[in-house]
């Protein structure tokens, strides 16, 4: 069989070790009641059927108990959030005391550079990827602002060389090198959300430790869609949404990540709320704040439950399938999707993703050669749905979880068809 049979797609998918969790979700369907083909994941998974089920058992523990299922078991709510603590980190390849489940992800980034990001006269540089997602842009901005810098000096934007399209490594580590003593923060994502660029964390780490600055990650396209080694890599801070690969809903709960060489530390700034105090002494509404001794220490609040179970139910099906296995089956899927795109004729469009599928997780992103918003027309009214993105790029994810081999063959042909 070819590569461009349907059968052989077929195939793939009898072949899949993954193929039933599809069935616990909840695909989306068009006017006629028939599926869609959503390669949507990266923007917003999709619902888990259990998703359901966690919630009612919470909505009922609220009805029946009231105030009493703060503690009532199972999961009582005043300890709901560290149920996260191990399934999240075997996604992000941490330690169960390095993350905490809590806000939303530019909350998160806000409170993680309180504590990393403290500029000197001398020390106060900011190196962010070029075309970073903007929310990230703006944060690190008001960020310089309020230590009383200017963000035009203060920010470093690192963009690709003139005609590529992504950077290079070579690049990334000759920029930190190049800012040296007076670069604070290295602050980027982790894939890139509009070209699909999965970066070399580990040695971004590397290189912003050795010229003494510090170092996070905004993971919203990278958790729950590449492997993660945060512990080994090694940086100082991350965060995540988990509304995308992580199906929690729309506005889920996000997740942080702090080293365990800052936990416990009394010397680093830090805001403070009552649920990041140590929680066997918090009842006695002591005027002092003493932490917790993990990431649960920048917490502010008390968990918001009823979002955090749709969270939870999506976790339980990436424990149970494996990251090891949901990436085998990840690179396979977008390989052929990859292949088959590429297989269209040289003129209509380019793949900006980098083809290395090391540097890359479940997204492609097209870049058409013509118009664009029109091509992503055609394609949603064939029922396909991903997105667009200015000033003329088309995202498409097929996720492990959910996607099949069928539907990325089925994706190719619509293209084909649409840019003809």
């Amino acid at each position: 069989m070819k590569l461009t049979d349907l059968d052989y797609a077929r195939q793939l998918d009898r072949e899949d070790p993954l193929r039933d969790f599809r069935q616990r979700f909840h695909i989306p369907t068009n006017a006629a009641g028939e599926p869609v083909l959503y390669l949507c994941g990266n923007s917003l998974g999709l619902q888990p059927r259990g998703v359901t089920d966690a919630l009612q058992a919470e909505l009922e523990k609220w009805a029946r108990l009231g105030v009493d299922g703060h503690f009532a078991e199972p999961n009582p709510w005043y300890s709901y959030h560290e149920i996260f603590n191990e399934p999240m980190a075997s996604v992000v390849g941490a330690r169960p005391e390095e993350v905490v489940v809590m806000n939303s992800l530019t909350t998160n980034l806000h409170l993680l550079m309180v504590s990393f990001y403290r500029p000197t006269p001398q020390r106060y540089k900011i190196l962010i990827e070029g075309g970073a997602f903007p929310s990230d842009l703006y944060a690190v901005q008001s960020q310089a602002r309020v230590h009383g810098f200017e963000p035009d000096d203060a920010i470093v934007e690192l963009f690709p060389r003139q005609g590529e399209k992504t950077l290079r490594q070579e690049d990334i580590e000759a920029a930190i090198a190049r800012e040296g003593d007076a670069l604070a923060l290295v602050l980027f994502g982790g894939v890139n959300y509009y070209t699909g660029q999965l970066f070399d964390m580990g040695a971004i780490t590397e290189a912003g430790h050795r010229v003494g600055a510090l170092v996070g990650f905004d993971l919203a396209h990278a958790a729950g869609n590449v492997p993660l080694k945060l512990h080994q890599w090694g940086p100082d801070f991350a965060a995540w949404c988990s509304y995308k690969y992580l199906n929690s809903g729309p506005g889920g709960v996000a997740g942080v990540f702090v080293h365990e060489r800052h936990l416990g530390r009394a010397d680093i700034p830090r805001f403070e709320g009552w649920w990041g105090t140590d929680p066997s002494t918090r009842f006695e509404m002591g005027p002092r704040f003493q932490p917790q001794a993990g990431a649960g220490a920048w917490q502010l609040s008390n968990a918001p439950v009823l979002p955090m179970a749709a969270l939870k139910a999506s976790l339980e099906l990436f424990c149970e399938a494996g990251m090891q296995a949901l990436h085998q089956k990840s690179a396979r899927l977008t390989g052929y999707l990859h292949e088959l795109v590429t297989s269209i004729g040289a003129g209509a469009f380019e793949v900006i993703t980098p083809a290395e599928p090391e540097a890359r997780g479940c997204q492609l992103s097209i870049l058409a050669s013509g118009d664009g918003e029109l091509l992503h027309q055609r394609l949603m009214e064939a029922d396909v749905i991903c997105d667009y993105r200015r000033p003329n790029v088309i995202r498409v994810a097929p996720t492990p979880l959910y996607n099949t081999f069928e539907e990325v063959w089925r994706f190719w042909k619509i293209l084909e068809e649409s840019v003809s």
